[in-house]
């Protein structure tokens, strides 16, 4: 196969022509700090508070509340262990649930070593975090609780208001990982009901290296870079204004996507071609219906993952398990989901983008009906 299909777009995503063009001024004319009081940093300032804005608009809060990261883990790092550190005299206590991405689990795991209680909550066959679980997992000690708005592999769209009402009632603060889920379903957060939540770009057609971090007014959370007074004292050093544009950009472009039906309806067309062609041997994983419009993953069943894949040449998608001299180890989120390993080894994430089309996707059927 000569031709070349991209369904990896949860894993990255192609920079939106808006954010190309928004860039290119601040790659050859506007030079100056945004921190200048001249005639030179003035442009980089006021594309930064657009560009604030921009993202603001898409979050549905405040420009005052966002500050831009180098990127969804450091925004994930930002509120977890800023959180942490500025409520040492409540306790040290963290909840979580066993879905989380890296960017998330990694820095619980690290304030453990600072002291930190951590509680990872389960999840049910289908990915999802029960609201009851998290309210008996508080205690007086609990300064954070944070879960994810939709897990990356399977596509999982978790309860968050009804988190953020447990959260709330109990008086701590709730951050939320929204990396897979802005630019595709709603991320406004008065409907949500969070005090945090990251973004990062290359998820909603941003170019990589470039993040943010909703802070709703009046949280208490330390700096995660200490230093000069950029972002209002919260984030130090100079701003980075052209992946700033950029981002800023791609999130102003994205507000017309949001629900994604064009693709929803691909996906589901794609699955049907799927189960017409092995019948009861592909399933599911993740939630049938609350779910990421664009996110498809599916046992290949009596299969590697890998061994599908390598038969679908110039097929870009991904596993949810790896082989290791002759054995599969499935990814910790189907795991934590329950998967069985001889069903979970044939698991294959496949994630549609705004350009996808439905002769790609028919190609890819044609593929595996050779496999099969």
């Amino acid at each position: 196969m000569d031709r070349k299909i991209y369904l990896d777009f949860n894993a990255s995503t192609p920079i939106a022509p808006e954010a190309v063009e928004a860039m290119r001024p601040f790659l050859t004319e506007h030079y100056g700090n945004p921190s200048s009081l001249h005639w030179a940093g003035a442009p980089a300032k006021d594309a930064m508070e657009k560009a604030r804005g921009q993202v603001a608009g898409l979050l549905g809060c405040d420009p005052t509340e966002v500050i831009f990261t180098s990127g969804g883990s450091e925004a994930n790092n930002h509120a977890i262990k800023g959180i942490f550190f500025a409520s040492l005299e409540r306790g040290g206590h963290l909840i979580t649930a066993a879905v989380e991405h890296p960017a998330t689990i990694n820095p619980c795991r690290f304030l453990e070593k600072m002291g930190a209680e951590v509680t990872v909550l389960p999840v049910d066959r289908s990915g999802l975090v029960d609201p009851d679980d998290v309210r008996r997992a508080i205690t007086k000690k609990t300064v954070l609780i944070t879960v994810m708005h939709a897990n990356n592999e399977v596509g999982t769209i978790e309860p968050i208001p009804e988190i953020a009402a447990v959260a709330r009632e109990a008086g701590i603060p709730f951050h939320t990982d929204a990396a897979q889920t802005v630019g595709k379903i709603s991320a406004d957060v008065e409907e949500l009901g969070v005090d945090l939540l990251s973004i990062a770009g290359h998820k909603v057609y941003a170019p990589k290296g470039v993040g943010a971090l909703y802070i709703r007014e009046g949280t208490k959370i330390e700096p995660f870079v200490h230093g000069a007074g950029h972002e209002s004292g919260r984030r130090a050093g100079t701003e980075n204004v052209l992946l700033a544009v950029a981002l800023g950009a791609a999130c102003e472009a994205a507000r017309k996507w949001i629900g994604m039906p064009h693709v929803r309806a691909l996906r589901d067309r794609f699955h049907d071609g799927m189960k017409a062609v092995f019948g009861d041997g592909v399933t599911l994983n993740g939630h049938p219906t609350e779910r990421l419009p664009n996110t498809l993953n599916v046992n290949f069943k009596g299969r590697s993952g890998a061994e599908v894949l390598a038969r679908l040449p110039g097929v870009a998608a991904s596993t949810g398990s790896a082989c290791h001299a002759g054995s599969v180890t499935l990814s910790p989120v189907l795991q934590a989901m329950g998967v069985p390993p001889e069903e979970g080894m044939g698991a294959v994430r496949f994630s549609l983008g705004r350009a996808t089309t439905w002769e790609e996707l028919g190609e890819v059927i044609h593929l595996l009906e050779e496999i099969a």
